[in-house]
């Protein structure tokens, strides 16, 4: 299809790079289920804003100028990570992607993508293809949006297939909800919707929010500016109560 074509059209050098280096002072990752929950509470939070912003506008991409736009208005830098097949229910790196030429500083997340997967045994990120499904399109969203410090993530959905990319703009970060009272309406959603220890991926999330955070057998506690938020958890780490 047409849009297809423009998606994958002849590559241009001319683009800003909005790739960021993956967060030095934190051990790495070894499983997929460690990077959802080092990275999920706070791409899922930037997500709210990210969807606010750019509201139910439809999407363009221009690869040669490395760009998405919503609307007429809104037009941010973009980095592609890779496409999802309908039809055979696959997942493609961009960095593995040789027959449509994608320019190098668009694809340069993917790249430090698959990097860090070689180096610390995770297959989903070094692995050129596999199956996949669309919901799991999310945990590389989330993964790249929380790792290279995105203002969001989005799923363009171009029939045939989707195509996720990263994006990072002053305009999305600028309307960031830094309210206290986000935690309390983002993290619920968020373990609502996906599997993970709830107590290390509260933790993960406060500390990327800036807090100070002190962890006790079963609770954690943020401190920030003189609001508090107390995760409290049972045995298996699940959480059984969230106050502030």
């Amino acid at each position: 299809m047409g849009l297809f074509n423009n998606i994958f059209g002849q590559p241009d050098n001319q683009n800003s790079d909005s790739s960021q280096g993956v967060q030095p002072e934190q051990a790495a990752c070894k499983t997929e289920q460690e990077l959802l929950e080092r990275y999920g509470a706070i791409a899922f939070d930037k997500q709210m804003d990210f969807g606010e912003v750019i509201g139910d506008n439809n999407w363009n991409v221009d690869i040669g100028q490395g760009i998405i736009s919503f609307g007429e208005d809104l037009t941010f830098p973009m980095q592609i990570l890779g496409t999802f097949s309908h039809s055979s229910q696959t997942w493609l790196w961009a960095w593995a992607n040789t027959q449509s030429n994608l320019p190098e500083n668009i694809i340069r997340q993917s790249l430090q993508l698959k990097k860090y997967g070689e180096e610390n045994g995770i297959d989903l990120l070094s692995t050129d293809t596999f199956d996949f499904s669309t919901e799991e399109l999310h945990l590389i969203g989330m993964t790249a949006s929380g790792m290279f410090d995105a203002s969001g993530y989005y799923i363009a959905d171009y029939g045939q297939g989707a195509m996720v990319v990263t994006v990072k703009s002053d305009t999305i970060n600028q309307a960031r909800t830094s309210d206290h009272l986000r935690i309390f309406t983002a993290f619920p959603q968020l373990i609502s919707q996906f599997e993970v220890n709830h107590k290390n991926t509260f933790k993960n999330y406060l500390v990327f929010k800036g807090y100070q955070v002190t962890e006790n057998e079963n609770s954690v506690e943020g401190t920030q500016n003189g609001n508090s938020v107390i995760g409290e958890f049972d045995d298996l780490s699940r959480l059984t109560n969230l106050k502030g």
